[in-house]
């Protein structure tokens, strides 16, 4: 199924699936029983453009915490489980918005029933969740390895266990660290299931490989029309995977709004200090609303038609440079003026 023939299933007061927008998600890196620590960093990346945020509920202490944190949130609150149902059903008590569960290490059907039930009468969604680290023992035997029909048929097991149980408020989500992988199973269960997928590449690494990776593998599965919320996984501070997704989710086409910077490569005209200029104004134009382009060329012979695409744009010289709009020369600058001018010409933005 393609995003627009996907279920519609609603976590908290954001909605997924059926064509809806795709949304971003990111995890906190607090102890979730750390309450106002958790909290400042949820409400950072939200202010960042995180649209729903997961928690690690590793003891009954993080469950307890959810309701504080919740009610000094604005965006949904998803609870991460693993192995033990009473973390489940304690998260739901205390006001989780949705549950992360793998139903192959929550144990017992008993116990998978006890959590339906739970989700059930607060009618939250169930995300099922597998990682390719995670396929039971006769899954791999049978294929001769961890491979992704591996991945979606444990993924459909779990699905058809909570749909036995009565229940399909579901989103499925299957992650691998093998790009190529994770891409054909989610090509794979796409053809399957309808309900929503989270797609990402799990455990994908550091802030450099881990964008590469995320950029190709979700390029390659949001591009074909799968998908319904992502998270770009990377070691490091989490609001880096909500600038990373967001770009990955313009560059496709899928998302608009907030301001675009282009800048060049650098070569030997570069008479200014070009790498640390661009990322000044790829700061400074994060809290600016407009749904513009933004060049930051590095000399002023190419610099004005190399700027012309973008809406506006900078030209470095030596000790100053040009300000571009429209692939206009509208002004020189000296060059410790030009981020503050540039910003004194985004904020007062005419066509």
């Amino acid at each position: 199924m393609g995003r627009n023939d996907t279920k519609v299933i609603h976590i908290g007061d954001r909605v997924i699936g059926g064509g809806n927008p795709i949304l971003i998600q990111s995890m906190t890196n607090t102890k979730t029983d750390d309450v106002e620590a958790t909290v400042a960093q949820i409400n950072k990346l939200a202010d960042a453009g995180c649209d729903i945020i997961r928690c690690a509920v590793p003891n009954m202490e993080a469950a307890n915490a959810l309701s504080s944190i919740k009610s000094r949130i604005d965006i949904p609150l998803v609870a991460d489980i693993h192995f033990d149902y009473k973390l489940a059903i304690a998260a739901i008590e205390n006001g989780a918005d949705k549950i992360r569960i793998n139903p192959g290490n929550i144990g017992s059907t008993d116990r998978i029933k006890a959590v339906v039930d739970a989700a059930k009468d607060k009618n939250i969604p169930i995300r099922v969740g597998v990682n390719s680290g995670s396929l039971e023992k006769e899954i791999v035997e049978k294929n001769g390895g961890v491979t992704a029909e591996g991945i979606v048929e444990s993924a459909i097991d779990k699905v058809r266990i909570i749909e036995d149980l009565g229940y399909d408020n579901l989103v499925v989500s299957i992650k691998s660290s093998d790009v190529l992988m994770c891409v054909k199973a989610h090509e794979l269960v796409s053809k399957e299931i309808n309900y929503p997928l989270h797609v990402g590449i799990t455990e994908s690494g550091t802030i450099i490989s881990g964008n590469i990776k995320s950029s190709i593998g979700l390029g390659l599965i949001l591009n074909q029309g799968i998908g319904d919320t992502i998270r770009v996984s990377l070691t490091g501070d989490p609001l880096e995977e909500i600038k990373s997704a967001k770009l990955i989710l313009r560059t496709l086409g899928l998302r608009q709004g907030g301001i675009e910077v282009v800048s060049c490569p650098t070569c030997g005209r570069t008479q200014i200090d070009l790498i640390s200029l661009a990322n000044q104004v790829e700061n400074m134009v994060a809290d600016i609303p407009l749904n513009i382009k933004v060049a930051v060329m590095g000399c002023v012979v190419n610099g004005p038609g190399e700027a012309k695409e973008a809406d506006i744009g900078i030209a470095g010289g030596i000790n100053e440079g040009l300000i571009i709009k429209k692939g206009e020369i509208i002004k020189k600058v000296p060059e410790d003026k030009l981020i503050s001018e540039l910003r004194n010409e985004l904020l007062n933005w005419s066509e």
